[in-house]
């Protein structure tokens, strides 16, 4: 089929003007033949595994940028959960592997590298303690690695000691890197139902049903959807807003698809998915908040807004599925406050809430994002918001994750400054009657009725 002028002229205009990249091309990698019982060893092993196989995925990508006109945002590395080969070496602390995993990333030239994680839905295995102990330490040392721990599942329930134990963890982690606006917190986050192949950060990891190496490619272009649907009348139904969502979703979504493709062939790795999320920036013009008002809410978190979100992430996943061989990922709408100039803009006004914030990850992923609040906020009450956020993930099968920055030495209003993708939080408030007993309970919320699917 012939490409027409037209489509040229959009497809430039889609870059130039509205902000249209790949948020990232993300090279997962198994480090299972890693495991070493002298740590040492197991480090060299490490670095040597990780330069080897992705020291071509920068230039790669900057190739694909320069013969296909599409900006790639992030180029990234996500690794096998690190408790999982650390369970090899009886070392207590494990942040040096957090630290040459920071050095094969500056090696490669990577913006991210995701991985120093753990799976602890249905129980804390002793590296796994290990791991969460170092992981304050570990993110106050790096500068590029990211940290996640999945503590639910509709499978297992909620591990509710982890719940707390990740409070207090995150608490710790903001501690220790306030000097620099708490931003060890930030790259911190706690999930249910974790996936194995997101590109996205700082929740990627890779899975241990992938293949050794594989390319996963986010998409982005929350921009792009806006100038999409400011082409429709303000008298157009909400099916016709739908239809237009789809459209624009299956384009943006199709050249993520090409360039999967492409990237995969050149580094002679599996092709993995395409994520289809909306993710966007700082930057003005590349905002889902902005997406949300132009489908007609008056501000962001004002009454309708959930409704809003509902219909863009499903328009985008059925118009996105269509365009690539394989989605997975996250794959929907992200509302991290901090990265998303219209949400700070909503949250600065008093339009967007935490308690609304809650209310439209029940619609959309990932969950409560890049959301500052108070320094002197207890662990029982960020353990309560997690409790909560991890039970919608739960009973509604679907992922859920929250990635929150206890704001130490600031209040309400105050604002954190994090520079570049991870934008500016402002300090939100925060619901202070979750008590002290529910996060002390421990035990496990049990799983739901609906996870018996056998």
């Amino acid at each position: 089929m012939d490409i027409t002028p037209q489509e040229v002229a959009e497809t430039m205009a889609m870059v130039s003007q509205q902000n249209l990249d790949l948020r990232t091309i993300t090279m997962g990698i198994s480090l299972m033949g890693c495991a070493d019982e002298d740590m040492a060893r197991m480090r060299t092993k490490v670095y040597d595994h990780i330069t080897h196989t992705a020291e071509h995925l920068v230039e790669t990508a900057d190739a694909l940028e320069r013969e296909y006109g599409i900006p790639i945002a992030n180029k990234r590395v996500s690794v096998t959960p690190i408790a999982q080969i650390a369970a090899a070496c009886p070392d207590q602390d494990l942040s040096p592997l957090a630290v040459t995993l920071d050095r094969a990333a500056e090696t490669l030239g990577i913006d991210f590298l995701g991985g120093f994680s753990a799976l602890v839905q249905k129980g804390m295995g002793n590296a796994d303690r290990r791991l969460i102990a170092s992981i304050p330490t570990a993110l106050a040392t790096t500068e590029r690695v990211c940290s996640s721990v999945n503590v639910a599942s509709t499978r297992a329930g909620i591990n509710m000691d982890a719940v707390l134990l990740m409070a207090q963890t995150i608490v710790e982690t903001a501690r220790q890197t306030t000097a620099r606006d708490c931003c060890g917190a930030a790259k911190l986050v706690v999930f249910a139902n974790m996936v194995e192949d997101s590109p996205f950060m700082a929740g990627a990891i890779h899975g241990s049903g992938e293949a050794d190496a594989v390319i996963n490619v986010g998409v982005s272009g929350p921009g792009v959807m806006a100038a999409a649907l400011r082409q429709l009348p303000k008298s157009a139904s909400l099916m016709d807003v739908a239809e237009k969502i789809k459209e624009t979703a299956f384009k943006i979504t199709r050249a993520g698809e090409l360039m999967s493709r492409e990237a995969s062939r050149r580094l002679g790795v599996e092709k993995g998915i395409v994520d289809l999320s909306l993710a966007p920036t700082p930057a003005a013009g590349d905002s889902v908040a902005e997406i949300l008002e132009i489908i007609g809410v008056g501000r962001t978190g004002g009454p309708g807004t959930t409704c809003a979100l509902a219909l863009l992430n499903d328009a985008v996943k059925k118009g996105g599925v269509m365009a690539s061989s394989s989605v997975g990922g996250l794959s929907g709408a992200f509302i991290p406050v901090s990265e998303d100039a219209g949400m700070i803009r909503a949250t600065e006004e008093g339009a967007l809430t935490l308690e609304k914030l809650e209310a439209m990850t029940s619609v959309c992923s990932v969950g409560l994002d890049m959301i500052a609040v108070p320094g002197d906020t207890t662990a029982e009450t960020i353990a309560g918001l997690i409790a909560d956020e991890m039970a919608i993930g739960v009973i509604n099968t679907k992922t859920t994750a929250v990635r929150v920055i206890p704001a130490i030495g600031h209040n309400v209003g105050d604002t954190l400054v994090f520079g570049g993708l991870l934008g500016t939080a402002p300090v939100m408030p925060i619901n202070q009657f979750a008590g002290d007993v529910l996060a002390h309970r421990g035990g496990r919320f049990p799983a739901p009725l609906n996870s018996l699917k056998n």
